[in-house]
């Protein structure tokens, strides 16, 4: 079968690759109809996650058709329509148990490495590198899910193809990030980046009652859809004082809540971006962290700091300070999707949470090499590029 894979920092190759078996009788194979990139996976195309190898098929969020199952699996039958959380989870474990998917004792086949990187190690992700159990991603033509009567879940009827793809992950992600930093009436929320996860930040906080949600960003297009599709107000960076906006618009105060949405690779104007890149470039840190360092520095006293983006290692100038002496709550997590994935689907069909508006380049997965070119350098207006990989190459 056809699938997108890595060969090496920057490069990727649309090639032949083995098909997927089952392997475990809770498998599933679903026959991939779409498939989208996100963020984190230019962590990967950079090389700034460790344990790539030469031919991985990158990709972990998708939708699909089951075409065959294992014995033990109940829920699915061949045929049904299913999107697939982007994180692998038994559903038995004890973190299982307390709706910690992400972090499941059972999903990640290769725990010694992030045990190391990381003191303990949270379970496997599609596509994403050998730390997160080496899974084949889901940027081809069929792909293995196991325990899929955990993460594995049939669309209704109701919910086109276009929208229920990005319950897998940065739905999910960015309702997380609302619920687990505590979104409540009458706050105020201030998101950091308005891709597909922020995005979604931000629409999940208007519909668990934020009084103001604002999203920043520096691409204008991206803030333009985050207005209309998701109810929030925006602030372009480059242009405006956001610093001095949030406490405008808080009251004084500063927000209640901060999301940080965009990762290891954030973007910051001045002098601040030219050191993060040269140390990271260089290995000294791992990860530019100035849109969780902004977070931290706006939020109100009190007030609660989620981030969303994906980190891998160490960061400088952490201001620990701040969030110490403003009695800051900061959490984070990868993307618990067995836990809201249910749910989203369900405010989907009641057109509560659109999403189809994120695919803005579709094209067939012999084009993908082009498409991540497209979706890295924010060209044409790109905010997701969507692969089809049963499509025509012409198509």
């Amino acid at each position: 079968m056809k699938a997108l894979q890595w060969q090496g920092v920057n490069k990727l190759a649309v090639g032949d690759v083995p098909d997927p078996q089952l392997r475990n009788p809770g498998d599933i194979i679903v026959k991939v109809t779409r498939t989208v990139t996100c963020g984190s996976d230019l962590h990967l195309l950079g090389g700034y996650i460790p344990f790539m190898e030469k031919g991985d098929v990158l990709g972990h969020e998708f939708l699909g058709e089951v075409v065959e199952t294992g014995p033990d699996v109940r829920r699915h039958r061949v045929g049904d329509r299913v999107v697939v959380s982007s994180f692998i989870a038994c559903g038995s474990c004890w973190f299982c148990d307390q709706d910690l998917y992400s972090l499941c004792d059972n999903g990640n086949t290769n725990p010694a490495i992030t045990e190391t990187m990381w003191g303990q190690a949270p379970s496997g992700c599609f596509g994403y590198s050998h730390a997160m159990g080496g899974n084949q991603g889901s940027h081809a033509e069929y792909i293995r899910v196991p325990f899929a009567d955990v993460g594995a879940f049939t669309v209704p009827e109701a919910v086109s193809d276009e929208r229920a793809l990005f319950a897998s992950d940065s739905a999910a992600t960015g309702w997380m990030g609302a619920d687990l930093s505590g979104v409540k009436p009458g706050d105020v929320v201030a998101v950091w980046g308005a891709g597909a996860v922020g995005q979604m930040a931000a629409r999940a906080s208007v519909l668990l009652g934020a009084d103001r949600v604002i999203i920043i960003d520096r691409y204008d297009n991206r803030l333009e859809q985050a207005a209309k599709h998701a109810g929030a107000e925006t602030l372009n960076y480059t242009r405006d004082d956001v610093a001095g906006e949030l406490r405008e618009r808080s009251g004084g105060r500063g927000p209640d809540v901060c999301i940080e949405a965009v990762g290891m690779e954030a973007h910051t104007p001045g002098a601040q971006f030219a050191y993060d890149q040269l140390k990271q470039q260089l290995r000294l840190q791992t990860d530019r962290p100035a849109a969780v360092r902004d977070a931290i520095h706006a939020c109100r006293k009190g007030g609660s700091v989620f981030v969303l983006g994906v980190y891998a290692g160490f960061v400088d100038k952490f201001p620990l300070g701040a969030l110490m002496n403003k009695g800051l709550t900061v959490r984070g997590a990868q993307m618990h999707g067995q836990r809201y994935i249910p749910m989203l689907l369900e405010r989907m069909a009641r057109d509560e949470l659109v999403t189809e508006h994120l695919a803005t380049h579709v094209m067939p997965l012999g084009q993908a090499p082009e498409g991540y070119r497209l979706f890295k350098e924010k060209e044409d207006g790109c905010v997701r590029a969507v692969f089809l990989p049963h499509a025509a190459a012409g198509a």
